[in-house]
């Protein structure tokens, strides 16, 4: 059995793919498991919050973590045969066959959402085994943190904090002593129940059911602790949520991450389910790491400058006064950048190829632009060799082919106005944009192995 995520991050077991699938896939994952891809223009303008979150294109070069985390350079990211996207292909046929089996061929992650603590131990340990077999390091993305998503399209999670520490030990010793590289909790940083901003503004989620007084409190000590356990195990590096480009300001972001104690992880993630292109996020996660490398040296968190001011943020020819901000606020504290000690980005480049959708003028009330977006392209192949210091990985962390979800762009549906259909439910196979991110990636992908 294997164990994968829907869309609405419900966790499913499921019988491994067919053979027929499996022999179908073989050829492919031979052919793609050592690509490592260079990078290329993508993007996003997401709706954070509102879309689940569902893998090691090889690569040599320095791995996630630089200083901090155990590495994985030399390493192969692991090709899964037994992935969500193979059992779509089982069931399609003709091009949409096709497409998902090239999708399939370039490593994505596998998504934990679920389950008890021994069931996410069996799996866990199932797929560390596999990787560890083909001499490839798998990407795990744990889900499953109490009130995921404040309750909308990925609602779930694990009933309290009790629960979800004894279901991160069932991940933690199912990982046990082998490699592995872990997304924590996407969202969990960037939607946090009945929390007040570094700007002192309340933000949206509020549920009537939680305490506003211990709810943004319980989330940081939720993941604490899931780090805490995480990086006990000796070959794991561990990354938490740092949102977007389009999303937190670095301050913002900053003072979040400190308080889940990204001290002791590896570093932050970025752009997961998302489509904002690779320079806007290569470019913020420079800044953030700049900016928590400031707050350790006691900067004021809310100093620190984003691409939202001095920066204008559709205008990216402005970041640049942003980054003259942060070479004075280096300037001030009296230190210097140390991108090889800082903490390091892993980039979801799964759907960002062509960068971010930009809607008609005025066409919608809410176009819902983080969601099924048209004429999208899957975007730079998963590499541990990013050639930039401050980005560990390049990693297809989101599943490229699940819809977000129904996408009715503030009318009243059922048709998405946009595509002229019913979307699927988020976590099912859409071929129609499937087929969109597989003819329109950047660089190109070839169908039977993945390459550029």
């Amino acid at each position: 059995m294997t164990v994968r995520p829907t869309r609405s991050g419900r966790f499913e077991q499921r019988s491994a793919p067919s053979r027929l699938a499996a022999l179908a896939l073989a050829g492919l994952v031979v052919a793609s498991a050592a690509v490592t891809g260079p990078a290329a223009a993508s993007g996003h303008d997401g709706r954070p919050g509102q879309d689940d979150r569902p893998g090691h294109g090889g690569g040599n070069g320095g791995g996630p973590g630089g200083g901090h985390g155990p590495g994985h350079g030399g390493k192969r990211i692991y090709v899964n045969p037994e992935s969500s996207t193979v059992e779509a292909a089982a069931k399609l046929k003709g091009q949409a066959r096709k497409d998902a089996l090239t999708l399939a061929a370039v490593p994505s992650a596998t998504w934990f959402t679920k389950g008890t603590p021994a069931e996410v131990r069996a799996s866990a340990a199932d797929l560390v085994r596999r990787a560890d077999r083909a001499d490839a390091v798998p990407v795990l993305v744990a889900y499953n943190i109490p009130f995921r998503d404040c309750a909308l399209y990925s609602q779930g999670g694990a009933a309290d904090s009790a629960a979800y520490a004894a279901w991160i030990k069932g991940l933690a010793q199912g990982i046990g002593n082998r490699e592995a590289i872990v997304v924590l909790e996407p969202d969990g940083l960037g939607v946090i129940p009945w929390y007040t901003d570094i700007n002192g503004v309340p933000e949206k989620c509020r549920p009537a059911d939680q305490d506003p007084e211990t709810a943004a409190d319980k989330r940081f000590a939720q993941l604490r602790n899931a780090v805490d356990q995480l990086k006990a195990l000796p070959r794991t590096s561990v990354y938490l949520d740092g949102t977007g480009s389009n999303w937190l300001s670095p301050g913002d972001a900053t003072q979040r991450l400190r308080k889940a104690n990204v001290a002791k992880a590896d570093g932050f993630f970025m752009n997961v389910s998302n489509y904002e292109a690779d320079d806007r996020l290569a470019h913020y996660a420079h800044w953030l790491s700049d900016c928590l490398a400031l707050a350790d040296a006691g900067y004021p968190e809310a100093s620190c400058r984003s691409q939202y001011y001095p920066a204008t943020f559709d205008d990216t020819s402005t970041w640049t006064l942003t980054d003259a901000a942060y070479d004075a606020a280096f300037a001030e504290v009296g230190i210097a950048r140390d991108p090889a000690r800082q903490k390091k980005a892993l980039l979801d480049t799964s759907r960002n190829g062509l960068g971010s959708w930009t809607p008609p003028a005025g066409k919608y009330a809410d176009a819902e632009v983080w969601c099924n977006p048209p004429g999208r392209g899957a975007g730079a192949r998963p590499s541990l060799a990013t050639g930039d210091p401050y980005v560990a990985a390049r990693l297809w962390v989101k599943i490229p082919g699940e819809s977000d979800g129904k996408c009715y762009r503030g009318t009243g549906g059922p048709l998405d106005p946009e595509r002229g259909m019913v979307d699927p439910d988020a976590g099912h196979w859409f071929p129609e944009q499937a087929r969109e991110l597989v003819s329109l990636a950047v660089p190109r992908l070839e169908r039977g192995h993945g390459r550029d």
